[in-house]
């Protein structure tokens, strides 16, 4: 099977950047969540951003954003797409698109099959789905938690779009999470970090030979 592209979330130090940028990842995610341990200020993405190469797709994570919070960080970081990771409607999907005129895609927790039933409403208007673990209720973070959820409810499903698997994902579990689920794409930002926030580039390394190296 072919390689499996790979995001790597949450990054907010040059050294995390560099080592997801060598090591093959497709897409490098900013958070823009000031709840969350890996939240970046717009000065300090803008300055990550534009070391990243061509090809590689910058992807600006953000949590139930209003227009005006989206207008400001697309005047000042340059990215290729928004990632929508809380409880925005398939309308506001695609308010954002046509908005911004970039790809959007939509993250969406799962817990029990009955969960995918949202996934569904959510593939003829995103451009890309995430599927992820639900969090903890009461939980600060909408992802980022290290949970994941039974990949067997995802195994070998195929949506109108492309959609990749977060949640729980490590360096020890990747290979077998693709082999599990037939996942093309997985997005992983806590199980390659040394503490909340703080990612070890070789764990991000690991990371990215495993799923570069499917079974």
């Amino acid at each position: 099977m072919s390689a499996a592209r790979v995001k790597i979330c949450g990054l907010t130090e040059p050294a995390g950047l560099e080592a997801a940028v060598a090591g093959g990842a497709a897409y490098v995610g900013f958070v823009f969540f000031p709840k969350s341990p890996r939240h970046l200020e717009l000065d300090r993405a803008r300055e990550l951003a534009v070391e990243v190469p061509p090809g590689v797709v910058k992807v600006a994570l953000v949590v139930n954003a209003d227009d005006a919070t989206l207008d400001t960080i697309d005047a000042t970081v340059p990215i290729d797409m928004w990632q929508l990771h809380g409880s925005e409607s398939p309308e506001r999907v695609a308010e954002v698109k046509a908005r911004y005129g970039l790809p959007v895609m939509k993250a969406l927790g799962v817990a029990e099959a009955d969960d995918l039933k949202a996934v569904d409403l959510y593939a003829p208007v995103a451009d890309q789905l995430l599927i992820d673990a639900k969090p903890p209720k009461g939980a600060d973070l909408p992802g980022g938690n290290g949970l994941a959820f039974d990949w067997r409810l995802v195994a070998q499903r195929r949506w109108a779009v492309p959609w990749m698997l977060a949640g729980g994902l490590t360096p020890d579990n990747a290979a077998e999470a693709l082999a599990l689920t037939g996942a093309a794409q997985l997005d992983v930002s806590s199980g390659v970090e040394s503490a909340p926030g703080v990612k070890d580039p070789e764990r991000i390394a690991a990371f990215l030979s495993a799923a570069h190296h499917r079974r």
